[in-house]
């Protein structure tokens, strides 16, 4: 299970240190990062399978009942991390936190899926828009009236967050040299 270990920095200051032990692993037919959709809204109809670890399986109980999960995870291929980044959806530099660029300081990752089907500890889902042998960190049902804000506001994404329908990612956040 995850835990908060801490260690010594060079400073010899005791900082957190957050580790998960991944849940089970997403399956999808992306191999590659460039090409990918860049959000679920890209990605509909595009079927994968989310494999739940063993151990795991019994916390899946009920969620048949549910059409859409949130899927949280590692982006496991992003190594390096810039503050600030042009997103898929904009030629202008943003700061990371106000992006969904998978680079990160913590390479978490959310995708809300439409749950299609169970079979043991296998979920069938659609509209995934993740890389193939992505870790799984956590599964959270979808709920509308938990979840979805119709007055919420886009920032700099009002004029462009549409275009998350068609764009498909590039290399610009492939793993480079720290």
């Amino acid at each position: 299970m995850g835990c908060i270990r801490y260690e010594q920095d060079e400073r010899g200051t005791m900082k957190p240190l957050v580790v998960f032990m991944p849940i089970g692993t997403i399956r999808s037919p992306f191999s590659d990062i460039a090409g990918m959709p860049i959000q679920p809204s890209g990605a509909k109809g595009i079927a994968g399978t989310v494999e739940v670890s063993e151990e795991f399986a019994d916390g899946l109980t009920d969620l048949d009942g549910f059409s859409r999960i949130i899927l949280i995870y590692m982006f496991h291929k992003c190594e390096s991390c810039e503050l600030t980044v042009t997103p898929f959806l904009d030629s202008a530099t943003h700061g990371i936190f106000a992006t969904r660029a998978p680079c990160r300081p913590n390479q978490i990752g959310i995708s809300v899926v439409r749950l299609t089907g169970r079979n043991g500890r296998v979920l069938s889902v659609a509209d995934i828009d993740v890389l193939d042998g992505t870790p799984l960190l956590d599964i959270k049902p979808y709920v509308p009236a938990f979840d979805c804000y119709p007055d919420a506001k886009a920032g700099w994404l009002e004029k462009n967050g549409h275009r998350a329908v068609s764009v498909r990612s590039d290399e610009r956040f492939r793993n480079r040299e720290k």
